[in-house]
C-alpha cells in the first residue's frame, strides 16, 4: 500500500530548481534514507512530504486516513509548556485523546454533569491503550537525556528542544515517520539507542541523516537528491556507495568509448567528407550526434587542501587540571599529553564537559586548578559549534582574505583565497554575497575553510558532523588521513569516530576521565560483552536462588554427610567464593581491553568456563548444604 506519493513534483525558490519533475512512492512499512549535498533539496523534499510546503507543480498525495509524524530541523514549540506537556501537544490521536481526558477530568471536578463525557473518554482511553502513554513518554525522554519533565520548554537549549520534538513524534507512533537530522545534538550512545528504536519501528520512515551507520543499519532504500532529480538505490549506505562506484565506472567507460569514436569521426570529417551522398550525410549527422552527446560536467567534488605549520616535539600537556562551573567540576585532576600525530576522540553525555576540555586545550578557558602547556610551535585551529569567527555582514571573499590572501597547500601549490573558496564549492558569483545569506550547511563549510586557511598544526573539531553533508565529511576524513599534526575530536557520529580517531577519552560523572584504546566500535563491543556477561551472571544467581528451595525439600530417606562429603562441601564453598571474586575482575578486564581482540576472546572464554563451573558448584553446594 502506497502511503506517500510524489507525482511529477517541482519546487524552486527563484534561484534554481531544487526538485524538478520528481515522482516517487513510499510504501507502508518501508524505511527510506535521503542523501545529497547541502542545498540539494533534502529538507525541501521532507517538508513537501510532511505538508509543510506545497509544490509549485505536481501533487503530493498521502493515503486517506494515514497519520504523518514530522520532525523538522528547527522545531517550534510553545515556550510556556512543560517538557511533558510539549510531548503530548502533538497532533496524534492518542495525544489528543489524553489532552481531552485531562480537560474533561478538570471539568468534572467543577461540574458533576461532565462525568458522562469523562466516562466516555475513559472508555476510549481503554480501547486505545492510552493509559500507559505517560510512562512511555517519560521513558523516551529519559533515554534522550531529559529527566526534568516539568521544566518549561522556553528554558531549554536548541538541542534540548530538538530532543523534546523527537520524543513527541516517537511517542505519537504515526503511520509515516519523517525525520530531518534526528541524530544532531545526541551523544553517540543515545544515537545507538535511537538506531535500535528505528530498526524495531514497524511503520514507514523517511529519514535525512548524516550518520552513515544509521543509514546502513536502518533503511531499506536510499534516495539521492541531486541536480533537481531523485535517484533510487536498493539497500542502505554501503550498498549505495557500491552502486554509485559501479555507475561512475560504467559512465567513465561509456564516455571513453564515445570520445574515441568522436575523435575518429572528426578525423574523417577533416579529410573532407563528400556531404552530397546520402551515406556521407548520415555519417556526418551521426558524428554531430556524438559531439552533442558529451555528458554534462559532474558536480565538482569538495577539495580540502591546505598546509600546516611545522610542529615541534612538544604539543599540548595538561597537568592536574580541574575546571567546572558553580562549584561543580566538569574536569577533575586531569593529566593528559597530546603528542604529535595524535588522533584523540572525546566521549561523554551531553553536558559532561567535552567542549569545556576543548576550550581549555585551545586556551579560551583558564583552568580553576592545574596548568595547560602548549609547545612554542603549536598553532591551534578550533572548529567550534557556534562558528564564532564568521561575520554575517561580510562578503565571503572578504571573510577569507582577512585570514590570508594566498595559502600554500601541502603539495606546494600557491592558491588564492578565491580559488580556495571555489575548492570549497563556493563559485565566483557567490563569493561576493554576505555570509548571512548562507544556509546552515554552507555556513559550516565556510567556517571549516576559515579554520584550515590559518594553517593549523593542532586541529580541535567540536561536532564537525553537525550540518556537514556526507560528501564534505568524506573529504574531511580523507584530509585528516594526511594531516601531519594532532587532532582532537568531539563527535556523536560513530562512523566518523571509527574512521578518524585512534584512542578515546570518556568523561565520566564527577569529572574523571577514562582512557579507551582504539576507536568507538571496539570500545562499544567491549562494553556490550561486559553487559552480556553481567546479565548472564544475574540470570545464574536468580536460577540458583530458585533452585535452592527445591534442593532443600526433605527426602524420604534423609541421611547425614559422610566425612568425605563434608570435605567436599568445604572445597565447593571455597571454589564458589574464588569464582565470585574472579568474575568482576574478568568483566573489568573485558571493558578495559576492548581494542585487543585476542585478549577479549581469551577473557570471554575464561568467563564462560568460569560461569559453567560456578553453576555446577552451586547446584552441588545446595544439595550438600541441605543434607548437612
Amino acid at each position: 500500500m502506497a502511503l506517500l506519493t510524489f507525482d511529477r513534483v517541482a519546487k524552486d525558490y527563484g534561484t534554481k530548481p531544487l526538485l524538478d519533475d520528481v515522482s516517487l512512492v513510499v510504501e507502508a512499512g518501508e524505511k527510506v534514507g535521503v542523501i545529497g549535498a547541502n542545498g540539494a533539496g533534502k529538507t525541501t523534499l521532507l517538508r513537501l512530504a510532511a505538508g509543510a510546503e506545497r509544490p509549485d507543480h505536481g501533487r503530493v498525495l498521502v493515503a486517506p486516513g494515514a497519520r504523518v509524524g514530522w520532525l523538522p530541523q528547527r522545531p517550534e514549540m510553545d515556550p510556556a509548556l512543560s517538557v511533558l506537556d510539549a510531548v503530548f501537544a502533538g497532533e496524534g490521536p492518542t495525544a489528543r485523546l489524553v489532552r481531552d481526558y485531562e480537560s474533561a477530568l478538570h471539568a468534572a471536578e467543577r461540574d458533576a454533569s461532565a462525568t458522562a463525557r469523562l466516562a466516555a473518554l475513559a472508555a476510549q482511553m481503554d480501547a486505545a491503550g492510552a493509559w500507559d502513554l505517560d510512562a512511555q513518554a517519560r521513558a523516551v525522554l529519559d533515554r534522550l537525556g531529559l529527566t526534568d519533565t516539568g521544566q518549561p520548554v522556553g528554558t531549554l537549549s536548541g538541542g534540548q528542544r530538538k530532543r523534546v520534538a523527537l520524543a513527541r513524534v516517537l511517542v505519537e507512533r504515526p503511520d509515516l515517520l519523517i525525520l530531518d537530522e534526528p541524530t544532531n545534538h545526541l551523544d553517540a550512545e543515545t544515537v545507538g539507542w535511537l538506531e535500535g528504536w528505528l530498526r524495531g519501528w514497524t511503520g514507514a520512515l523517511l529519514l535525512v541523516t548524516h550518520d552513515r551507520y544509521v543509514l546502513d543499519r536502518v533503511v531499506d532504500r536510499m534516495l539521492e537528491v541531486s541536480a533537481g532529480g531523485v535517484r533510487r538505490y536498493a539497500g542502505g549506505y554501503a550498498r549505495y556507495v557500491e552502486a554509485k562506484a559501479a555507475e561512475e565506472a560504467t559512465a567513465a567507460a561509456n564516455e571513453a568509448r564515445r570520445a574515441n569514436l568522436a575523435r575518429r569521426e572528426l578525423e574523417w570529417l577533416r579529410r573532407g567528407a563528400k556531404a552530397r551522398t546520402s551515406k556521407s550525410k548520415a555519417r556526418i549527422d551521426r558524428a554531430h550526434a556524438l559531439f552533442d552527446a558529451a555528458p554534462d560536467a559532474p558536480d565538482a567534488p569538495l577539495e580540502i587542501a591546505s598546509a600546516s605549520t611545522r610542529l615541534g616535539k612538544k604539543v599540548v600537556e595538561l597537568h592536574r587540571v580541574t575546571h567546572g562551573y558553580g562549584g561543580e567540576p566538569l574536569i577533575r585532576d586531569l593529566t593528559l599529553e597530546i603528542p604529535r600525530g595524535d588522533r584523540l576522540g572525546l566521549l561523554g553525555a551531553n553536558g559532561a564537559g567535552k567542549t569545556t576540555l576543548l576550550e581549555l586545550i585551545a586556551g579560551r578557558l583558564v583552568p580553576d586548578a592545574g596548568t595547560v602547556e602548549r609547545g612554542p610551535t603549536v598553532k591551534v585551529g578550533y572548529y567550534d559549534q557556534e562558528s564564532r569567527a564568521l561575520d554575517d555582514t561580510q562578503r565571503l571573499i572578504d571573510s577569507v582574505t582577512d585570514i590570508a590572501e594566498h595559502v600554500t597547500t601541502a603539495d606546494g601549490q600557491t592558491v588564492s583565497a578565491s580559488q580556495m573558496l571555489e575548492r570549497f564549492l563556493f563559485p565566483p558569483a557567490q563569493q561576493y554575497t554576505p555570509v548571512g545569506l548562507l544556509s546552515g550547511g554552507e555556513r559550516r563549510r565556510l567556517y571549516l575553510l576559515h579554520v584550515l586557511m590559518g594553517a593549523p598544526n593542532v586541529l580541535l573539531l567540536d561536532e564537525p558532523t553537525n550540518d556537514l553533508d556526507i560528501p564534505t565529511l568524506v573529504a574531511l576524513e580523507d584530509y585528516l588521513d594526511t594531516f601531519a599534526g594532532a587532532v582532537v575530536v568531539v563527535s556523536h557520529d560513530r562512523y566518523f569516530l571509527d574512521r578518524v580517531v585512534e584512542r578515546m577519552l570518556r568523561i565520566e560523572p564527577g569529572g574523571r576521565l577514562r582512557e579507551i584504546a582504539g576507536a568507538y566500535s571496539a570500545w562499544r563491543d567491549a562494553e556490550d560483552a561486559a553487559a552480556r556477561a553481567a546479565a548472564r551472571e544475574t540470570e545464574r544467581r536468580a536460577a540458583s536462588r530458585a533452585a535452592s528451595p527445591a534442593a532443600a525439600a526433605p527426602s524420604d530417606a534423609p541421611r547425614k554427610l559422610s566425612y568425605k562429603e563434608r570435605l567436599e562441601l568445604e572445597a565447593v564453598e571455597a571454589r564458589i567464593a574464588e569464582a565470585e571474586a574472579r568474575q568482576p575482575e574478568i568483566e573489568a578486564a573485558l571493558a578495559a581491553n576492548g581494542a585487543d581482540a585476542a585478549r577479549v576472546l581469551a577473557l570471554s572464554q575464561e568467563l564462560d568456563a568460569l560461569t559453567a563451573r560456578l553453576e555446577a558448584d552451586v547446584e552441588r553446594w545446595a544439595e550438600l548444604a541441605e543434607r548437612a
